[in-house]
């Protein structure tokens, strides 16, 4: 929480950002989405019996939604 309140008051103004706070957190939640999806792949080739803990975060994203 204190990251992400300080990375909206350095890029304040920068148009960095969609303007309302719903576009920003769907932005977020698709980044975190992204890299869930990243470590499942790794995960995947690396080590295929973590591959649940990546596939548990993807599917809480998902069932969290993008409101």
């Amino acid at each position: 929480a204190e990251f992400l309140h300080a990375y909206k008051i350095t890029i304040d103004g920068s148009r960095l950002l969609p303007s309302s706070a719903s576009a920003q957190w769907s932005l977020l939640n698709l980044y975190l989405l992204e890299k869930a999806f990243y470590e499942l792949v790794y995960e995947l080739n690396s080590r295929p019996d973590w591959v649940k803990i990546p596939l548990m975060g993807v599917a809480a994203l998902l069932q969290q939604g993008f409101q």
